[in-house]
């Protein structure tokens, strides 16, 4: 059994009715946001956060339709956050395909994820869980902070890891602490085994987040954006900050500014990649990141044997091995 199937194993029933219910909450008879839905779902990834949820629901209990409102409003929110981050970034490719705002235009794409915004709100509301009502409501403000904490460090002339975590923490770890949360809720768990999920969800993220960021440094069509596209955006993540804080090379450090200020060229962006690389900043991410899973690991192991806490362990094995 692969590790995808594995993963579904437990949820698999479940998995095909979060599937219909999604698909229902995004019916609509206005033709043009439901071409642009249409293109969203075309990439529509391999649902790994509905998955989170439904998983920590089975954890400690049996998948309700509490459960099911709480991932697809979690999913929608999510798909939302990335069309208007498409916006703010001025991207033209998502997932590997072109981005909504590319296809058709900003204003559809905002409106769209507007949209995508408020039939969360409503499908979080079917939840009739205030706490659950709460994190929903909580984590749209995270990750709109995250994304302002992200433009607010680019005038910050130091590079700072702290910074990078903060920003990683509300940008992404959030959302997968929000999923393992929603999940252990929605099935009444007790306060101490929804802290123990809303933590193995943030370990999850903060895996997830530095995976991607390594992606950055290295040339692959399967991931979707070119190499050094996080730099010409005018973000510096863990590897390269690594490497400019472990040498205080002056030179590099000069390209860095540049490039948060957004002044670098590609040939100085490609030279800061060279740089991190051969100054050990990939290996220190890596480092990093299976730090994080060996803390996720740990809280698993305090729990019994089953096919779910299988699942968990495959699910994070499946981030920090990834390769798009």
């Amino acid at each position: 059994m692969d590790n995808s199937s594995l993963i579904k194993a437990p949820i698999s029933v479940e998995l095909e009715d979060f599937k219909k219910l999604f698909d229902s909450s995004l019916s609509s008879s206005n033709l043009l946001l439901n071409s642009v839905i249409a293109h969203i779902r075309q990439k529509n990834g391999k649902m790994m956060r509905p998955m989170l949820v439904l998983l920590a629901a089975k954890l400690y209990g049996e998948v309700c339709p509490a459960t099911l409102h709480a991932a697809v409003a979690l999913e929608l929110l999510h798909n939302a956050s990335l069309v208007h981050d498409d916006v703010v970034d001025e991207s033209t490719e998502r997932r590997g395909q072109l981005s909504v705002n590319a296809i058709f235009n900003n204003k559809v794409a905002v409106l769209s994820g507007d949209y995508l915004l408020a039939t969360s709100l409503v499908q979080v509301g079917l939840t009739r869980n205030h706490a659950i009502i709460d994190i929903v409501s909580c984590l749209g403000q995270d990750l709109a902070e995250g994304e302002l904490l992200q433009l607010s460090n680019v005038s910050n002339l130091q590079f700072s890891e702290d910074v990078y975590f903060d920003v990683i923490r509300k940008k992404t770890a959030v959302l997968f602490a929000a999923c393992t949360k929603a999940g252990a809720l929605s099935v009444g768990a007790d306060d101490e085994k929804v802290e123990f999920a809303r933590l193995f969800g943030e370990y999850i993220g903060l895996c997830f987040q530095i995976k991607d960021d390594i992606f950055d440094y290295f040339e692959s069509k399967e991931i979707g954006k070119p190499t050094g596209n996080d730099m010409m955006e005018g973000k510096l993540t863990l590897p390269v900050l690594y490497a400019l804080n472990s040498t205080a090379d002056k030179a590099a450090e000069k390209i860095a500014l540049k490039i948060k200020n957004g002044e670098a060229s590609s040939d100085e962006i490609a030279h800061l990649i060279e740089f991190t690389k051969l100054n050990g900043g990939i290996e220190y991410a890596n480092e990093t990141m299976f730090a994080f899973r060996e803390k996720a690991l740990s809280l698993l192991a305090s729990i019994p044997d089953s096919d779910v806490k299988t699942a968990l362990a495959v699910y994070l094995d499946y981030v920090v091995e990834r390769e798009k």
